[in-house]
């Protein structure tokens, strides 16, 4: 079973900076997805950030110019930089490690318990 194990949430001000990390096992594929989603009270889970193993990235416009996410395949590990946070960043964080399916291998996607992020003053 693969776990994913998040940290680094907490409490910041409006325009504070914080860093999520997140740490998967070494069972993983280095070709996995590892990505970042977010789900407010009320709101539907959604993506934050993912980046693939070549370092290509996707970015939600909502956070564009403000977040950076980083990945280490050698530590399967994830980090998402978030800098010039807004109190409706507000919302419990989740690392997402996720492998396609094809013809001869299923796809799985493997989720952390999630990390409080608080944007306030």
């Amino acid at each position: 079973q693969v776990q994913v194990v998040e940290s680094g949430g907490g409490l910041a001000q409006p325009g504070g900076s914080l860093r999520l990390a997140c740490t998967a096992s070494e069972s993983i594929s280095r070709n996995d997805v590892m990505g970042w989603y977010r789900q407010a009270p009320g709101k539907q889970r959604e993506l934050v950030a993912r980046i693939f193993s070549n370092r290509t990235t996707d970015y939600a416009d909502f956070v564009k110019g403000r977040f950076t996410i980083s990945r280490d395949n050698a530590k399967t590990t994830v980090d998402l930089k978030m800098n010039t946070l807004k109190p409706q960043d507000t919302a419990v964080y989740y690392c997402n490690v996720k492998r396609f399916a094809t013809p001869l291998n299923p796809g799985y996607s493997y989720w952390g318990q999630g990390t409080q992020v608080t944007v306030s003053s």
